[in-house]
């Protein structure tokens, strides 16, 4: 309240008003008691109420009321409901860049990569400057790359390898676990290891074993777990013998 601001008298005594006003805003809302009246302004006060409904534990009714230059009649400027000390609210908002997380982008959700995100570059197509004058030498060059399965308008930069090397290593798919502890040999030596392309082939590879928690997953060559091709039994199981018919027994029953 600024030091000009003088409560107006016919606007504090407006309480029944105010009232009246915070009751015909909602048909479900009750009005409590009245908590007070404060100068909004000259000639302008703004009266509190409690608010009892049980979903709105701390929060107030606020009704400004006003008064014209010369007027005696009060009127209601704005209603509305305020949260007050202690009131139950609502989280934060946090914007959908912020909330997403790995592993939940599910059917039929989009999540497109911005043009500045740095796990991306400039692939072999042009990228950035595909846009730019001299379109025929970029075709050419689109021609040339296509033909050698390089035709990606973006590609995975370093930050973005590393980012992902550091995340499968931490992983389940990486050396530093109880399935790994308790394996009998490493996935570097394992049939079912199918080793990654290019740099990250030194590190990872794809399991092919369907048994394996890692089936289709990406692991590390010091990943290990119980279903390596190398552990097998000693003996094998023995094959139950091939059922016999005594047909004899059964034609001499025909004929009994």
């Amino acid at each position: 309240m600024a030091p000009t601001d003088t409560l107006d008298a016919a606007c504090a005594a407006a309480i029944d008003l105010a009232r009246d006003a915070a009751l015909g805003s909602s048909e479900v809302m009750a009005v409590g008691d009245h908590r007070g009246v404060v100068a909004s302004d000259v000639r302008v006060a703004t009266h509190f109420f409690d608010c009892p409904h049980p979903g709105y534990p701390g929060w107030q009714w606020s009704v400004t009321v006003v008064r014209a230059s010369r007027a005696k009649t009060v009127t209601v400027n704005e209603v509305t409901l305020l949260p007050s000390e202690g009131a139950l609210l609502a989280p934060r908002w946090v914007p959908w860049g912020e909330r997403i997380a790995a592993g939940d982008v599910a059917p039929g959700v989009l999540m497109p990569t911005p043009d500045n995100d740095p796990r991306v570059e400039p692939g072999f197509t042009g990228g950035e400057a595909a846009a730019d004058a001299d379109p025929a030498e970029w075709a050419q060059t689109r021609v040339l790359v296509a033909e050698l399965g390089l035709g990606r308008e973006r590609v995975l930069s370093s930050y973005g390898r590393d980012e992902a090397v550091e995340r499968w290593i931490a992983g389940e798919g990486g050396p530093d676990n109880p399935m790994t502890a308790q394996a009998p040999a490493n996935c570097e030596t394992c049939a079912y290891f199918v080793p990654l392309s290019g740099n990250l082939a030194r590190v990872f590879g794809v399991c092919a074993n369907e048994y394996s928690q890692t089936d289709g997953g990406v692991v590390s060559r010091d990943h290990g777990c119980g279903a390596h091709s190398d552990a097998v039994e000693a003996t094998r199981a023995e094959e139950p013998a091939r059922p016999v018919w005594d047909t004899l027994f059964e034609a001499g029953q025909l004929f009994a």
